[in-house]
C-alpha cells in the first residue's frame, strides 16, 4: 500500500470516528450487546436476555429490531453483537443451508463460525398459514391443501417468507398451490389488511397472539410441510469465554419457556401494549423469582428519550455534512470536471435505500474496526443522504454570484481566500 493510500485511509477513519463519536455516549468495549429481529417475539426474548446478563452483574444493552435473520447472523459473526434469537430450522435452511441429524451435529456446525447455541427455549414457532375463520367456513377450508381449490384467494406474504428457501415457493411446489395474487406486506400489517379484507390468506407464527385476537383459523398443515422453529440463542463463544457468567444467563431459559407462556408474553407486548421491559421483568419475576427493577418509563418519558436520540442523529451528521459539503459544492462550481464526478456521485446515493445502505456499511466498517451496527451506520447514512442538498445548494449559489462581481475582485487583487 503506497503513502498516499494509507494517509487516505487514515483521513477517512479520522473522519468517521468523529461523525461517530462527538455527542454520542461511549460504551465500554466489554458491554455485551444483545441484538433481535424486527417482530415482537422476538424484541421480548432479546430483553430477557439483557435483563437476565444484567441480573448476573453483566453490562448489557439490547438493541431491538436491528432487521432480518442475515443481518441478525452477520452481525453476530462480525461481533457486532454478542447474542440473539434465533429459531432451529431458520440456522438449517437460511443460514448453514444444511439439514443436521442431530442438535449435538448442529452445535458442531455452528462452533466453526464461533458461534455457540444454548439448549431449545421450550417452544416451536413454527410458520403456518392463516385466514380468518368465517371466511375458511364459507369456503369449506381447513387445511393448506383445501387452498388449491381456490385459485381466486389474494394472499398476502411477509416479505422474508416469499424469500426463504422454506418459505412461499417451497410450499407453493409442495401442495401444487395456484395463487399467483401474491402482496408482499409486512408482517404486522398483514393482520390490519386481513381485518379489512384486502388480503384473504396469510404467513404467520404459531405463537401469534393476533391468532385469538382477530379470530384466525390456522390451517391444518395435512401434508407436514412446516418443520421445527424451536427458539434459541445463538451467542459468540468468544464472550461465552471473556464473561464467566454470560452462558449462565442465556442457559436459564431453556426449557422453560412454553408455548403458552410465549403466546401470553406476545399478547402483553403486542396487544396490550406493555413495553417488552416491562413484560420481560414480569416474567423473570413470576418465573423465577429475579426482581429486575425495571423502571416503568411513561409515554412522555419514551418520546423525550427518543427525540433526544434522533436529535443527536441529526445534529452530528448535519454538521459534518455541512463541513464536508460546502466544500465539495464550491469545488464543484469551480471545477467543471470535478463537479460532475461531485454532483454525480451525491445523487446516486440519494437513490440508495436506506435498509441497503445500512447492510452495505456493515463490512467496511468492520475493516476500519468499527461498529456495524446501532448508531455508526445510521450517522454515516443520515450523513451521506444530507450531501446531495448541501453539495447542491452550495455548487448553485455560487454559480449564482454575479460575473461582474467576481471579476471585480480580481481586478482589485483580492487573494483567492478573501474572494471567496
Amino acid at each position: 500500500m503506497n503513502l498516499k493510500m494509507k494517509f487516505t485511509m487514515k483521513f477517512v477513519r479520522f473522519f468517521i470516528f468523529g461523525l461517530t463519536s462527538l455527542g454520542l455516549n461511549v460504551h465500554a468495549q466489554t458491554e455485551i450487546k444483545v441484538g433481535s429481529k424486527k417482530f415482537t417475539e422476538s424484541v421480548v426474548l432479546g430483553e430477557l436476555a439483557r435483563q437476565s446478563l444484567v441480573n448476573k452483574g453483566l453490562a448489557a444493552k439490547h438493541i431491538a429490531e436491528l432487521g432480518g435473520t442475515r443481518i441478525l447472523w452477520n452481525a453476530l459473526v462480525a461481533g457486532n453483537i454478542d447474542v440473539y434469537p434465533e429459531y432451529s430450522s431458520t440456522i438449517e435452511e437460511e443460514l448453514l443451508k444444511q439439514k443436521f441429524s442431530s442438535f449435538k451435529d448442529l452445535r458442531t456446525e455452528l462452533e466453526k463460525n464461533g458461534i455457540g447455541i444454548t439448549e431449545p427455549l421450550g417452544f416451536n414457532n413454527t410458520y403456518a398459514i392463516g385466514m380468518k375463520k368465517d371466511r375458511a367456513a364459507n369456503l369449506g377450508i381447513a387445511r393448506i391443501s383445501d387452498l388449491a381449490r381456490h385459485p381466486e384467494l389474494k394472499l398476502g406474504l411477509s416479505e422474508e417468507f416469499l424469500q426463504r428457501k422454506d418459505g412461499w415457493p417451497a410450499l407453493k411446489e409442495k401442495y401444487n398451490l395456484p395463487q399467483d395474487k401474491l402482496r408482499g406486506i409486512d408482517h404486522d400489517v398483514a393482520y390490519r389488511a386481513l381485518e379489512t379484507n384486502d388480503i384473504e390468506v396469510i404467513d404467520l407464527y404459531s405463537t401469534d397472539a393476533e391468532i385469538q385476537y382477530y379470530n384466525l383459523l390456522v390451517l391444518t398443515d395435512d401434508l407436514n410441510y412446516f418443520p421445527k422453529y424451536e427458539a434459541v440463542y445463538l451467542y459468540r463463544l468468544a464472550t461465552a469465554k471473556r464473561e464467566s457468567n454470560f452462558l449462565e444467563a442465556l442457559q436459564l431459559f431453556s426449557g422453560k419457556v412454553s408455548e403458552p407462556l410465549m403466546i401470553e408474553m406476545n399478547n402483553q407486548a403486542k396487544i396490550k401494549k406493555m413495553p417488552t421491559e416491562q413484560v420481560a421483568a414480569v416474567f423473570l419475576k413470576e418465573k423465577f423469582a429475579i426482581n429486575s427493577n425495571e423502571k416503568k418509563s411513561s409515554r412522555a418519558e419514551r418520546i423525550a428519550l427518543r427525540t433526544q436520540e434522533h436529535l443527536k442523529l441529526v445534529i452530528v451528521s448535519l454538521f459534518f455534512a455541512i463541513l464536508m459539503g460546502v466544500p465539495l459544492g464550491i469545488l464543484a462550481a469551480k471545477k467543471r470536471g470535478a463537479g460532475k464526478i461531485i454532483l454525480g456521485l451525491t445523487g446516486a446515493i440519494q437513490t440508495i435505500p436506506s435498509l441497503a445502505l445500512l447492510v452495505v456499511l456493515i463490512k467496511p466498517l468492520n475493516m476500519l474496526g468499527l461498529t456495524g451496527i446501532g448508531d455508526t451506520p445510521a450517522l454515516i447514512a443520515l450523513f451521506l443522504y444530507s450531501l446531495v442538498p448541501i453539495v447542491r445548494g452550495a455548487h448553485v449559489g455560487f454559480q449564482q454570484i454575479p460575473l461582474a462581481l467576481r471579476e471585480t475582485s480580481e481586478v482589485i487583487g483580492l487573494s483567492r481566500q478573501s474572494q471567496l
